[in-house]
């Protein structure tokens, strides 16, 4: 038997379009990671980029279970003293839906260089509306189980 690698000539993406209206964070997460990083499709190879590009619409309408939305924090620092700030899960979805969501794919996927160039390809938008109408995307259901 053969392992057949693909290269980059032989990579050809997709974009797919999410609904995030009524889904559940960590679920929506996991399949859209699994796009970005290829790995639904059939010449997956682990070491090349072929993941698609995804489209989440609806980023504010998002759900979580239990009380992540009180208990959850989001921390950043800005380098300088007493320069912390934190944030729970609900102020972030008023403030950047868009936000929760890519930190929550960025934590799915690697560590490395080809995990930067997929979170390049995740395109997170708050509303229905979305600037990729011109590329045609493939609107895909993601499963809640």
């Amino acid at each position: 038997m053969t392992t057949n690698f693909i290269t980059k000539k032989d990579i050809s993406r997709k974009y797919y379009i999410v609904d995030a209206e009524d889904k559940i964070l960590g679920r929506l997460a996991t399949q859209v990671a699994l796009l970005l990083s290829g790995k639904r499709k059939t010449d997956y190879t682990p070491n090349t980029d072929n993941g698609d590009f995804v489209v989440v619409v609806n980023a504010s309408k998002v759900k979580t279970t239990g009380l992540k939305s009180e208990q959850k924090i989001y921390k950043h620092y800005s380098g300088y003293p007493s320069g912390q700030k934190t944030r729970t899960l609900g102020k972030m979805m008023d403030v950047k839906p868009e936000e929760v969501i890519r930190h929550a794919v960025k934590g799915m996927i690697p560590k490395n260089k080809l995990g930067s160039r997929m979170i390049t390809r995740l395109k997170v938008y708050a509303g229905p509306e979305h600037p990729h109408k011109a590329q045609a995307p493939e609107k895909i259901e993601v499963s809640e189980g």
